[in-house]
């Protein structure tokens, strides 16, 4: 087969192995940052493809995409699927025997890609990993936690909140949390490396979740059988958060909230009412 997804045009004998699944939506400011990131001298060695979901942009991402980056496969998922159904979409039309969920707003450290390839290699019951990410700023962002329940929810955002406000005891515990490598329930969808044969076993990503929480629930999936979820510092991307902060809206909060009672429904049916009627109170939904 072909390495396509290289960025330097040129075929290999070698077996494509990773399949790198890009979603993007509205995202033509941010995503030659992070193709450029995974293609020619910084591209993994791994043998490998990349292809890159588009959910009916508004700004011509599919377009650009196809004249600038035309080692790159683009496919139009013809409507907004979400994150995990325009994730799904790549998923089933790629064929490395390993995936890369990746975000368009990340760009990939040197290496990274690599070192997660190599620890699922070293690890055969590992079945899915995550890297240290980090702002661009270089403080590093707790990409990692416990299975959501209610306690887990506020101790999670607990962490995060401090750590975002640079809170000087909150900073060091997140500091040490993510300095080691650990197994975890769940990592951050911004940057996931799994075994297709896992991801495969479980259906693939929930598309109930339109956005948010589809990574902390395949992981709980994958899990339920068994294997397991691994966060690892050496490898490291940048996250550009803010960037999709600076154009959140109202429908993004809908959508997480959706998301996030799909997933008590799903996990903690018990407390679904008691989340729901929270939400209503709060004016949240």
């Amino acid at each position: 087969m072909t390495d396509v997804g290289a960025g330097n045009g040129g075929p290999t004998s070698l077996a494509l192995r990773l399949s790198i699944v890009i979603v993007t939506y509205n995202s033509r400011a941010d995503i030659s940052d992070c193709l450029a990131s995974v293609t020619a001298a910084r591209a993994p060695q791994v043998p490998h493809e990349i292809v890159v979901v588009d959910n009916a942009s508004a700004d011509a991402t599919s377009t650009y995409l196809r004249e600038r980056w035309t080692d790159i496969r683009v496919i139009d998922a013809g409507s907004n699927r979400g994150f995990a159904g325009a994730n799904n979409i790549g998923i089933r039309q790629s064929s490395g025997e390993l995936v890369l969920l990746l975000n368009p707003d990340t760009i990939v450290g040197t290496g990274a890609i690599d070192r997660l390839v190599a620890t699922l290699d070293a690890e055969p019951n590992v079945a899915i990993i995550g890297p240290r990410i980090e702002d661009s700023t270089g403080v590093v962002e707790l990409s990692f936690g416990r299975m959501i329940s209610p306690l887990a929810e506020f101790r999670q955002k607990l962490l995060v909140v401090g750590n975002d406000r640079r809170w000087p005891v909150i900073g060091s515990l997140v500091a040490r949390m993510t300095s080691r490598s650990r197994q975890v329930d769940w990592v951050s969808g911004a940057c996931l490396l799994a075994r297709r044969a896992d991801l495969e076993a479980v259906g693939l990503l929930d598309e109930r979740f339109f956005m948010y929480t589809e990574d902390v629930d395949i992981c709980a999936s994958v899990r339920a059988r068994g294997r397991l979820v691994r966060f690892e510092p050496e490898a490291r991307i940048v996250h550009r958060r803010g960037r999709s902060r600076a154009s959140a809206s109202r429908a993004i909060e809908s959508a997480y909230r959706q998301s996030q009672m799909a997933f008590y429904e799903k996990h903690h049916p018990a407390w679904a009412p008691v989340l729901k009627t929270y939400l209503r109170l709060t004016g949240k939904i």
